[in-house]
């Protein structure tokens, strides 16, 4: 049994998002975002976050890009110039095509969580990545989504 955990940090204080962390023993947080360097980000800013979860939660951080959207993605969704089926269809294929499975498996990431902004998973790559993982992989896969 593989266990996938999903969190965003946007409407959350640090103080429950390290929290959900630590209460749900995750083993490694994996920030999905296409970058994880924007002074918006506050907490969650790549190099903090990393030192954050270290200290905190005692676990490890890494940044993967290869499951982030591409740039133009995200900026045509948030232009709405695709709808989100869209959205759903153009990630997955570049999924595919980065040959994330081969290249990652799933097994290596029990325990992870991974990380974006969004508030809730609904429309975020982040719980699309977790479903593709589940679908392809040989063993159960439980996905929670911590909020």
């Amino acid at each position: 049994m593989i266990t996938l955990f999903t969190i965003g940090f946007t409407k959350k204080s640090a103080e429950h998002f390290f929290n959900l962390l630590r209460d749900n023993h995750v083993k490694q947080l994996v920030d999905v975002r296409i970058s994880n360097s924007s002074q918006l980000a506050g907490f969650a800013k790549g190099k903090d976050l990393e030192f954050f979860v270290n200290e905190i939660c005692h676990i490890p951080y890494q940044h993967v890009d290869d499951f982030a959207p591409t740039k133009e993605l995200l900026d045509k969704w948030h232009k709405e110039e695709v709808t989100w089926e869209e959205y759903v269809e153009i990630y997955v294929n570049l999924l595919k095509t980065r040959d994330v499975i081969r290249k990652y498996g799933v097994k290596a990431f029990d325990g992870s969580c991974f990380l974006c902004s969004e508030d809730t998973p609904e429309q975020c790559h982040r719980r699309l990545l977790a479903e593709y993982l589940q679908a392809h992989s040989k063993e159960k896969v439980t996905i929670v989504h911590l909020i």
